[in-house]
């Protein structure tokens, strides 16, 4: 297919493997907001690995736009027969559709599975490519009388470009903790120096639970995370899943490939008591590499991402520990400056994890359900404004400096 008002072949391809893993990373690493999920490697695994394929639901279909036999832009997009696995919740939207008789799957994603990170979904060289690879990506979409596109938890020049395209928007909630740019903290102890009294008192009691139960804490990171360390999170992360009723949505083959193809990007966290680990927290971790010096990600700070926790016994604020601690503690200590807690969570405040705005866009084909969307929308949006600032109201830090 021929996009001619900007001279791109548009090619629609079954899977991410139809693209050279060198030229996908090269034009991730140029976006404003690159993370390790829109690695090839990652988008690849989750394919081979089973993980995301049409017999989980997920169908993959690369769009991407070519000059000169160079790659210019790409989106990495799946066909959903359900909304599993997404962190942006349209049950409600389907539901009316079923209930007027009318078919809402499949429909067209723009997302990483599974991964509720914000971060850049349409790599581009240019904005002009990125404009025309949203309306490409429409064109398919219609074409194939696809219900509906959705892109999910974007960077700012994709909200643009879809916005740009007629795609209405919506917001959502998360909690991420970021270092302070000036006199950063040097320390837990001296992050901890910065939260109101009580919230201070609160960290220090649950981390004196667990110690108290005799918990200790080790880390690995990438290579050094042993075979025996992934197996053992395995263990505690498929038991995590069955635990609350479902099978897990990644498997087992998934992270053998991530510690084969990626493993500088993964941080793990083991607790042990009476020298038997317990429970287990996997942490993802930016590369330096997708922050190169230069234009596009100049001055992003690296990020470390809270994925997947398990345990095998209970101990008090274990969780709490594994999950935020732990990590905050390793990120002070190693020059990273954000963390990002994952999908909702108002509990992670208590943490000092503070609310981000994220963005997703939506295109509906059915002219009076997109006009029914778009009201919603509107009133949800000022819904979450109100919502965030009654959250900044709560803010766990201290109203005035210390004398």
């Amino acid at each position: 297919m021929k996009n001619d008002s900007n001279d791109y072949v548009i090619r629609v391809l079954e899977s991410a493997l139809a693209v050279a893993p060198s030229q996908w990373n090269a034009l991730l690493a140029s976006q404003t907001a690159p993370t390790p999920f829109m690695r090839h490697e990652y988008l690849a695994a989750m394919e081979q690995s089973g993980s995301a394929t049409p017999a989980s639901g997920w169908t993959p279909r690369i769009v991407s736009l070519w000059r000169a036999g160079e790659l210019h832009a790409v989106c990495a997009l799946y066909l959903k027969d359900h909304s599993y696995g997404e962190y942006v919740f349209d049950w409600a939207w389907a539901n009316a559709y079923e209930q007027h008789g009318l078919t809402y799957y499949p429909k067209a994603l723009a997302a990483v599975p599974f991964t509720p990170v914000p971060g850049s979904r349409l790599l581009a060289r240019e904005a002009a490519a990125r404009s025309a690879l949203v309306h490409a990506v429409l064109a398919w979409c219609k074409q194939e009388q696809q219900s509906s596109f959705h892109l999910l938890f974007g960077a700012p020049d994709d909200v643009a470009a879809c916005e740009e395209a007629g795609l209405m928007v919506r917001h959502t909630v998360q909690f991420h903790w970021t270092q302070r740019d000036e006199q950063p903290w040097l320390s837990f102890e001296d992050f901890l120096g910065s939260l109101a009294q009580e919230k201070r008192k609160k960290i220090r009691q649950e981390r004196r639970k667990v110690a108290d139960a005799g918990v200790t804490f080790r880390w690995s990171r990438g290579a050094d995370i042993s075979a025996s360390d992934w197996n053992f999170f395995y263990r505690c992360y498929e038991r995590t899943y069955y635990e609350h009723g479902n099978a897990p949505y990644l498997t087992r083959d998934f992270f053998d490939r991530m510690a084969a193809t990626m493993p500088e990007n993964w941080l793990l966290f083991v607790a042990e008591r009476a020298g038997k680990p317990v429970a287990v927290s996997l942490i993802a971790l930016d590369s330096p590499a997708l922050s190169p010096p230069g234009p596009g990600a100049t001055g992003r700070a690296l990020a470390a991402y809270g994925r997947y926790w398990g345990a095998l016994e209970r101990v008090d604020c274990l969780h709490f520990e594994a999950c935020y601690y732990q990590p905050l503690q390793w990120c002070i200590e190693h020059g990273f400056g954000r963390f990002e807690g994952g999908a909702q969570g108002e509990h992670k405040m208590a943490r000092a994890l503070m609310p981000v705005k994220t963005t997703s866009c939506h295109w509906l084909a059915h002219p009076a359900f997109a006009d029914a969307v778009e009201r919603f929308l509107a009133k949800e949006g000022k819904g979450i404004e109100n919502y965030l600032e009654h959250l900044d109201e709560r803010s766990p830090f201290r109203r005035e400096p210390m004398p």
